[in-house]
């Protein structure tokens, strides 16, 4: 009576034996994106949904013949300039095999197949291209982890959306794939075969414990190993095979095997990435019991590389018996997009060549990325659960962030950083002065507290905005002494420093701001090199956030299409904003009519913050300047107080300019050093003709002054300086 309860016993044990022998391996990392919860698959594979990305739309798919739960989801992004990244952590001097795949299945009913890129941190790593709704891309990397987190992102969408199924990380163990380059360069896996398989399926885990996919040679798809010899069989057998040396191929791969009967065996494929320098390995084992008298030896032949044709391969041998591993490749060989290869047996072998398994990788050069990755890392890390820090991956490359911008360096730096208005608390990082590319940075309309910075490192500093905080202590008198645009209003606690009074200094440089105060600015200057006084409006600035004032009853600026209206000529014409009409923006558009018939369209400011005040003065002023450049209407927002004593060409190249800074998108707007260049274009052309005129050389050319324009100098610190303007305010409008 006491067997039962060890019969129950032993049977409990060996199911225990069986659940744990299922269990996947440590370092999986199985994401099924746009899932919803937890689960594990048919082949024992835990997957975790990525709910915690807070970027992209979920999608739901149903492909035919395919039920797996994995691919019944996926999570698509915006087609736009930035890139998407998902942040996942690795053990540091480990390697591992990273997987995306993408299945299509017409997820956004448009039938529009995407292309888009993938990358690892700073590293391109391939352009996926969408050919199919109901096949999966799959992509796959070996990489040596040298930190504790990865980043995979998705960018540069061409057609559709960018859009991602699956992500995988599988761990290896001990010095599986090392190379002597893996400091340098990942391995982009093009092809890993089984030969001799007995069904189009796959072989991977739980027979390969690391997960890796080997793709049966009887998979049918287009160029994938073509132009099979005469005479080619397979061969396969029960017998287990000692496979834990090197790469270690799972033992169901080692069992089947292909033949050349006739003496040779011929394949052709196209390698994904190539052409380059790839890892090729070749896994050999013989499984056939041999007679005594029988030898099998044979030779790679691969079109234009004869010294590869020397080595003789007896598997027998060198694995050093049946049954037994033998894995021969190179390392770093240059391979074609087409690889056609033939395996030929020798004149003294009675039996012809045997393959069971290869794989080709190709070495992708790591990008080192930006210069002020470590930096600006550091400030990331401050506010790491706020939205605008959590895009991942290299501040610059592939892409930048959408708060930044870069240079174009191969290491490029950072030189622009937008964080206006994104709830920032503490004091200003002191990572910030070690960006030393920096030209711009906006931190205004914040809750930020303590004192600025030094500043002192990052001599290219042109445009800094902090106002609107809550900064104390006294300005860097760095940051008084240089020519930069400076706005610190609205800190009441921030001292100025050596200079007294309520006032503050705004220096105002090239900026990218609004199109008319840059015409007004450049105009203002040009009419200052010919020696023209110019007297300009200061408004005094109390405590308040200031308000730029681009249009009054008085203005200069007074054009056909910007006209100026009394309040009670308003309300008459709209009848006392009777009909509504529209909104937005900040603002309520009414329907009116003036007393000349003429119907007009009145927006009216509804907003009482400053940003609302702002931006519709700077709607207002770009809609003028707009409506007259498009119209070739120059003439309308050039200041009358010149007299027509300037270059039109220099003006209409300060406009378009101008026009182009306030693009909606920033990838859309120049650099502060393009608009630099463009100031500078126009007072060459200006301070040249003032002196072929002085010289009398009426009939001076303007193609000689033109040739010139890259051999001036912008002064902008000067006596002639006209670009400062002490005890006021110019706002550039919001970037």
């Amino acid at each position: 009576m006491e067997i039962k309860p060890l019969l129950l016993s032993f049977f409990f044990f060996i199911l225990l034996l069986l659940d744990a022998s299922k269990a996947q391996m440590p370092g999986f990392v199985s994401f099924d994106c746009g899932g919803k919860e937890n689960f594990t698959d048919e082949i024992g594979l835990e997957w975790t949904p990525d709910i915690k990305l807070i970027y992209g739309e979920t999608a739901g798919i149903s492909v035919a013949n395919e039920t797996r739960r994995q691919y019944q989801t996926l999570r698509h992004f915006p087609a736009d300039s930035r890139k998407y990244c998902y942040t996942l952590n690795v053990i540091s001097r480990s390697r591992y095999l990273l997987r995306a795949t993408f299945l299509y299945g017409n997820f956004d009913n448009n039938n529009v197949y995407p292309k888009f890129d993938i990358s690892l941190g700073a590293t391109y790593w391939s352009t996926i291209v969408i050919s199919d709704a109901s096949t999966i891309e799959v992509r796959e990397l070996i990489f040596l982890a040298l930190s504790p987190t990865i980043s995979v992102c998705l960018s540069n969408a061409t057609t559709g959306q960018p859009f991602i199924s699956t992500l995988e990380l599988r761990q290896f163990n001990g010095s599986i794939y090392y190379t002597d380059f893996e400091e340098l360069y990942y391995l982009s896996v093009s092809a890993r075969i089984n030969f001799g398989a007995d069904s189009e399926a796959p072989v991977r885990y739980p027979d390969d414990p690391f997960d890796r996919i080997w793709e049966s040679d009887s998979l049918k798809k287009a160029n994938y190993l073509v132009d099979v010899a005469a005479g080619t069989e397979k061969v396969s057998t029960r017998k287990p095979i000692y496979v834990n040396s090197k790469e270690v191929p799972p033992q169901k791969v080692m069992q089947t095997a292909v033949e050349g009967t006739n003496g040779s065996l011929t394949y052709r494929l196209n390698l994904d990435g190539f052409p380059g320098f790839g890892w090729a390995v070749t896994y050999f084992a013989e499984i056939e019991d041999l007679d005594p008298d029988e030898t099998r030896k044979f030779r790679l032949v691969l079109p234009g590389y004869t010294d590869l044709s020397k080595a003789v391969v007896n598997i027998e041998e060198n694995a050093q018996g049946k049954y037994r591993l033998y894995e021969p490749g190179y390392t770093n060989l240059s391979l074609p997009f087409v690889l056609s290869f033939r395996f030929g047996k020798t004149s003294d072998s009675k039996r012809g060549p045997l393959l069971n398994a290869m794989e080709i990788n190709k070495y992708l050069e790591k990008n080192a990325g930006s210069l002020d990755g470590a930096s600006i890392a550091k400030i990331v890390s401050y506010y790491s659960s706020s939205g605008w820090a959590q895009e991942g991956g290299d501040p610059c490359l592939p892409v930048p962030w959408s708060w930044v911008q870069c240079n174009s360096d191969p290491q490029p730096k950072i030189v622009k950083i937008t964080l206006s208005g994104k709830n920032l608390t503490g004091n200003i990082p002191s990572d910030f002065a070690k960006l030393t590319g920096l030209v711009e940075l906006s931190l205004d309309n914040n809750s930020l507290s303590g004192p600025i910075p030094d500043f002192t490192g990052c001599v290219d500093l042109k445009i800094m905005y902090v106002q609107n905080n809550m900064l104390s202590g006294t300005m860097p008198s760095g940051l008084l002494n240089k020519n930069l645009i400076l706005n610190y209003s609205g800190n009441i606690n921030l001292r100025k420093g050596s200079k007294s009074g309520s006032h503050m200094n705004i220096i105002i440089g090239s900026s990218v701001g609004a199109g008319v105060l840059l015409i007004a600015t450049i105009a203002s200057c040009l009419f200052m090199s010919k020696g023209k006084k110019r007297y300009f409006e200061q408004d005094q600035l109390d405590h308040s956030p200031p308000v730029q004032r681009l249009v009054s009853s008085k203005s200069k600026a007074h054009t056909e299409a910007a006209c100026c209206f009394t309040f009670s000529e308003i309300e008459d014409s709209t009848r006392k904003f009777e009909k509504k009409i529209g909104s937005g923006g900040f603002g309520v558009v009414y329907y009116g009519k003036m007393k000349d018939e003429k119907e007009i369209a009145v927006k009216v400011l509804t907003s009482n913050s400053f940003q609302g005040k702002r931006e519709f003065s700077n709607e207002v002023s770009y809609h003028t300047a707009k409506l007259h450049i498009e119209s070739g209407d120059i003439q309308g927002i050039i200041d009358p107080s010149l007299h027509e004593e300037f270059d039109i060409q220099s003006i209409w190249k300060i406009a378009e300019k101008a026009l182009m800074c306030v693009q909606p998108h920033g990838h859309m707007r120049p650099s502060i050093s393009e608009v630099l260049k463009e100031i500078q274009d126009a007072i060459t052309i200006e301070r040249e003709a003032a002196v072929a005129t002085r010289e009398g050389n009426s009939d001076v050319s303007r193609t000689s002054i033109h040739s010139s324009l890259n051999q001036g100098s912008m002064d902008l610190g000067g006596t002639d300086n006209c670009l400062s303007f002490d005890e006021s305010i110019a706002r550039p409008a919001a970037r």
